[in-house]
């Protein structure tokens, strides 16, 4: 596929959910981090962990957040996910192997976190009628909305591996590697499943 195509498909998929930077520290979410910051400071002055993972770690939320939204379609269930991958992180604080890979390890757990709940709900969160593209942070023309509910219902006719490989990959900006680890496969299998992905998207908007 030409560069200026897989530009233009990821820059269409970047769109569709807005980055943030910030948590409000009087949600749930922020009054988690603000705990989690102060643990991560007794942890680090009982070298119990490196400053380096807990700077990490806060550092990675914003990346966490967006996963999860992509995932979810509701901001308050993303940072349901979010808040319970971070306790569950700080549990088992010992289970990470100082210089391998913090971005793998925690969108693995938050990963795990929607799958097991998925399973207990017996239900997925659709975007119906292109709804995810209706919250975007910043309301686009009548053109420009269409085309992004265009691709979101591209994005649907997808096999849900090769979508969750393209959303992590071109979206949440995940390496091959990092993206293979999250997902148990090959490296082979990642870059695979991208090529296919965006080749099939390419079809389904008439992309040139």
């Amino acid at each position: 596929m030409p560069r200026h195509i897989q530009d233009q498909i990821g820059r269409s998929l970047d769109e569709l959910i807005p980055r943030t930077d910030t948590v409000d520290i009087d949600t749930r979410l922020g009054r988690v981090l603000l705990r989690l910051r102060a643990a991560l400071l007794d942890a680090e002055a009982e070298r119990q962990v490196t400053k380096a993972f807990g700077d990490e770690l806060i550092a990675l939320v914003p990346r966490l957040r967006r996963f999860a939204y992509l995932r979810t379609g509701n901001a308050a269930e993303a940072d349901d996910m979010v808040q319970a991958t971070l306790m569950r992180a700080w549990e088992h604080r010992s289970q990470f192997a100082a210089g391998t890979n913090l971005v793998a390890w925690l969108f693995t757990i938050l990963r795990n976190t929607h799958l097991n709940q998925r399973k207990r709900l017996r239900r997925e969160v659709e975007d119906v009628d292109g709804a995810l593209a209706g919250r975007l942070s910043s309301a686009p023309d009548q053109e420009h909305r269409i085309a992004l509910v265009a691709l979101q219902a591209a994005l649907k006719t997808l096999p849900a591996e090769q979508r969750e490989t393209l959303l992590l990959v071109t979206v949440d900006g995940l390496m091959h590697e990092e993206a293979a680890a999250v997902l148990g496969c090959q490296v082979g299998t990642i870059k695979s499943r991208v090529s296919r992905a965006r080749d099939r998207l390419a079809i389904a908007l008439d992309l040139s």
